[in-house]
């Protein structure tokens, strides 16, 4: 079984990047923008866009900086209506070749055959941003009740207790 492609493919060969640095602007297309909505669990992404900065870093390493936005269609919580959200964020990331981003005391990533996935890197950064609890503007969550049709409020279970006299000895 082969392994399917990220819903984002945006390939960038290490080796073309200049000393000087080389700006990349991404746009999702509409399939896939689909296929994201479709990983992150999303009704719809509408639009997905970034800005990056790629620059070389410790010789054969690459930073990555920049900024992504996203309109998305987000399931409220408490009504479990959709929702257009606005999602935007900034996007910092450092890559160096898989031999040397084995060093345990930074947070690296590697990569491999001398290119970058610059989509997924996107995708990753929205996946973290989204709310993971995303509640309609207005919507509110009023606590539930004991039994249908009830007003009165849950008591304690130790409210039986409150009656009971202490022992004599």
């Amino acid at each position: 079984m082969t392994k399917p492609g990220p819903e984002l493919s945006r390939v960038i060969e290490v080796s073309r990047i200049p000393v000087t640095g080389s700006a990349e602007r991404i746009i999702a297309d509409s399939t896939e923008r689909a296929l994201v909505a479709r990983r992150l669990g999303l009704p719809a992404v509408s639009s997905l866009t970034a800005d990056l900065m790629l620059t070389r870093w410790h010789g054969e390493g690459v930073k990555v900086a920049g900024r992504f936005y996203a309109e998305v269609e987000q399931v409220c919580v408490v009504t479990l209506d959709p929702f257009p959200a606005t999602v935007s964020d900034t996007i910092e990331r450092y890559f160096l070749p898989n031999a040397r981003a084995a060093e345990p005391e930074a947070d690296i990533d590697s990569f491999a055959d001398g290119v970058i996935e610059l989509g997924e890197v996107v995708v990753e950064s929205l996946s973290l941003a989204l709310d993971p609890y995303p509640r309609k503007p207005g919507a509110e969550f009023h606590g539930v009740e004991d039994g249908p049709g009830s007003a009165e409020p849950v008591s304690s279970p130790f409210a039986v207790l409150a009656g009971a006299k202490p022992r004599k000895r």
